[in-house]
């Protein structure tokens, strides 16, 4: 059989991927903290027909040349498929719960298994997402479109993050009481309200995740990311293994209340690549059809 068919089949399949990816872009263009996918190639093995050969001395002549490995080429692969995550632009809402991230970090999302004030968390229980638009729940927590707790830090009366015996913030759904006049979140994270009485108040303050390789973050769907073993393992007893940061500190990134971060897609890209992926299947029919072509003519020269 023909190898130049089955280098089709490859092409074909890789840029059929390549157009799923593309089209997943695309469907996501306004998908608050969306972060683009992008898919590579590489190619399959090659079959080689002749190998290298260092030059040597002729028989009672001159030194022959070294020759170089003669290989055929068997097709293509998805080589990764990566999420990229740069910077996605910020729209103005003036909705107080929406909370555009500028810069490194995510939104640390998590059930409240213990029922109470505090969120015992581990590497299972958490999520994460850079889309911003969160809500209060009936008992003034503040949650993600999913139900997930925003899960943040109890400040003491300085305004400084209450610790754990272990010298890490107490981590804690972050609640708004019935009776607040207004709220309002500032740029490192802290919730501010005002009770009845008129009084300034702090329900916490917001808590990021920053990841060496964000890129090793896998997808779960409502904008949420689980962690994987190449983004960074939780442990909450072990220092530097992915502690949890105030926006702003550590190289994080800093909150925008009343604004959310959209899309990295980029519509004109995504529809250059698609007209790419396109040709390239098609030119990849034609080697199919061309190859079918040739073992035709072989069928036929027995009549």
């Amino acid at each position: 059989m023909l190898r130049s068919m089955y280098s089709g089949i490859s092409g074909m399949r890789g840029f059929q991927t390549k157009l799923d990816v593309v089209g997943n872009n695309i469907a996501n263009v306004n998908t608050f903290g969306f972060k683009k996918g992008r898919l590579t190639f590489q190619d399959l093995m090659s079959q080689t027909i002749q190998g290298a050969q260092a030059p040597q001395q002729g028989a009672g002549g001159p030194i022959l040349g070294g020759k170089n490995p003669m290989q055929v080429g068997l097709g293509v692969t998805t080589g990764s498929i990566d999420n990229i995550h740069t910077q996605g632009s910020r729209q103005t809402t003036n909705r107080p719960l929406d909370l555009a991230l500028e810069g490194d970090g995510m939104f640390v999302l998590a059930e409240n298994s213990n029922g109470d004030a505090t969120i015992d968390i581990g590497q299972d229980d958490i999520s994460f997402t850079r889309s911003g638009n969160f809500y209060l729940d009936d008992d003034g927590n503040i949650v993600s479109s999913s139900g997930l707790f925003l899960v943040g830090s109890n400040l003491d009366a300085d305004g400084n993050p209450v610790l754990d015996a272990n010298g890490k913030p107490v981590l804690a759904p972050i609640t708004i009481p019935e009776n607040a006049e207004s709220f309002s979140i500032s740029s490192d994270g802290t919730v501010n309200y005002v009770d009845a009485a008129g009084t300034a108040q702090v329900a916490g303050r917001i808590q990021l995740a920053k990841f060496s390789n964000p890129e090793g973050l896998q997808k779960v769907g409502s904008s949420n990311y689980k962690l994987t073993a190449n983004a960074g393992v939780y442990d909450p007893d072990l220092d530097g293994v992915m502690d949890f940061v105030s926006p702003g500190t550590n190289g994080s990134a800093t909150i925008y209340a009343g604004a959310l971060e959209m899309s990295n897609v980029d519509l004109a890209e995504e529809f250059t690549e698609m007209i790419t992926a396109q040709r390239g299947f098609q030119a990849n029919t034609r080697i199919i059809t061309t190859s079918d072509e040739i073992l035709q003519e072989l069928v036929n020269l027995k009549r």
